[in-house]
């Protein structure tokens, strides 16, 4: 009986991704382990191991496939002894075994690059179609066209398009003109008498036409989106429509850290190393302020623990843990690794960790366990001289930290005007979970373990 592979889900919230590469070709003997496909998720490429043993009787999804729903059918084995034609015809029929859409994944060094073109996109709907669900019909056209169609009275709907895309262009109007083939523009209808006003439309956001339309044609290109801008464009318009944020923002006054963290990276022990740039010797440690930074918020999360929660319809959840993500710049946008039990961790664990997590976030080899969930977030914008801003929380989390550049400012301490190097952070709080009072009481308990470090290491 054939078995049929399906699409893996690689994370509990994958509902599709992209079959970067077979391994294997039709005719091939697979046992289980042997890795057969690499499929790329918005955040890594991942290696997919069959479970069954057989012959590959048909690959249905091709390399290079984009959007390939979980459970679709990808491939189809045929079993010991059993006729590899005969499998393939039964491709997807229903009697055909399941095993195999359970698969074994692990991560791949880097994502492996497409070896088929892309699937072409959809054709337009027609406009009939369009008029059915109430769509208004809009033409795609440079803004240099539709000035000359409009003075010369011509319906660019009939007007054929030679640009990319099928856009309308100068030499398209021209031409339609000469040729007399465009008919005149319909007039607007006017309003019955005593007929009710048409409701008005719901605001959505512009068409990718309507955009285009706003720019000459040649004074752009397009770059298709990849998986990864996909889901984080989705999930901020997720956190951001359904999640009502605030912001509380402290300034933190932060010598006293800076000295601490300078004490602690002299004391740290010297290891040997088989880097001759460095005497073959380098610190077993060397500390960052945003090593300081995760290890004082999950501290502060244990201290206010109603703080360290997640908003659902049912309950709320209470983390036992300060799960820390902090999000890393990556090619092509960002991703946000995650210091598991942060409060019990020493400051050398999470530094060393922090490097770890961010190189091979860089290299797309994370496992999604290591930046999916987590209890809260920090994002720091200071070495890039930001002085303030606001993060965009990531659900489930309730909060994010948004940290600002270090610098000397002036300050008033007992009525006298001094230099002090001050912080500006700023919680982002998801107000269903964390109140305004609670969120204070949160980013103040942040403030004193800041401004009176000792208490990360003690």
């Amino acid at each position: 009986m054939p078995i049929n592979i399906t699409m893996p889900a690689l994370s509990p919230t994958m509902e599709e991704g992209n079959l970067s590469k077979w391994l294997v070709k039709e005719g091939d003997k697979v046992s289980p382990g042997d890795v057969i496909a690499e499929i790329e998720t918005d955040k890594a490429t991942m290696e997919v191991e069959a479970v069954d043993e057989g012959t590959v009787a048909k690959i249905v999804v091709p390399a290079g496939a984009e959007g390939v729903k979980v459970n679709a059918l990808i491939a189809v084995l045929a079993e010991e002894g059993e006729d590899t034609q005969a499998a393939a015809k039964a491709a997807g029929s229903a009697p055909a075994k399941a095993e195999s859409a359970k698969m074994e994944t692990r991560p791949e060094s880097a994502p492996a690059p497409a070896e088929a073109p892309r699937s072409e996109a959809p054709a337009p709907a027609k406009p009939e179609a369009k008029a059915a669900a109430g769509e208004t019909d809009r033409v795609f056209a440079s803004p240099l066209a539709r000035r000359i169609a409009k003075d010369a009275g011509l319906d660019l709907s009939a007007v054929s398009g030679s640009g990319p895309q099928g856009r309308v262009v100068k030499a398209d109007v021209e031409a339609a003109i000469a040729g007399g083939g465009a008919k005149p523009a319909a007039a607007p209808a006017t309003a019955a008498a005593g007929a009710a006003p048409a409701a008005a439309p719901a605001v959505k956001p512009m068409s990718d036409d309507a955009v285009l339309n706003l720019f000459e044609e040649g004074s752009y290109e397009l770059i298709p989106h990849d998986n990864m801008r996909r889901t984080i464009a989705r999930r901020l318009v997720e956190a951001k429509s359904t999640v009502p944020h605030f912001y509380l923002t402290v300034d933190c006054e932060l010598d006293a850290l800076l000295a601490l963290r300078k004490q602690l990276n002299d004391a740290a022990p010297v290891k040997k190393t088989d880097n001759p740039a460095g005497g073959g010797a380098e610190p077993a440690y060397k500390l960052s302020v945003n090593d300081l930074i995760i290890k004082a918020l999950a501290l502060a999360l244990k201290e206010v623990p109603d703080a360290n929660v997640s908003w659902t319809e049912g309950a709320m959840v209470k983390h036992r843990h300060a799960d820390v993500g902090v999000a890393v710049s990556i090619p092509g946008g960002l991703i946000t690794p995650i210091v598991r039990k942060a409060e019990e961790k020493s400051l050398s664990s999470i530094s060393s960790e922090m490097k770890d997590l961010a190189a091979r976030a860089r290299m797309r080899k994370l496992k999604p366990e290591e930046y999916q969930g987590g209890t809260t977030a920090v994002s720091n914008l200071g070495m890039f001289g930001i002085k303030d801003f606001a993060a965009v929380i990531n659900p489930p989390h309730a909060t994010i930290l948004a940290i600002g550049a270090g610098e000397q400012r002036a300050v008033v301490k007992d009525g006298e005007i001094r230099v002090a190097t001050v912080m500006s952070v700023t919680l982002s709080t998801d107000h269903r979970a964390v109140d305004g009072a609670l969120g204070a009481e949160l980013v103040g308990a942040f403030k004193r373990l800041i401004e009176n470090p000792m208490g990360l290491v003690v």
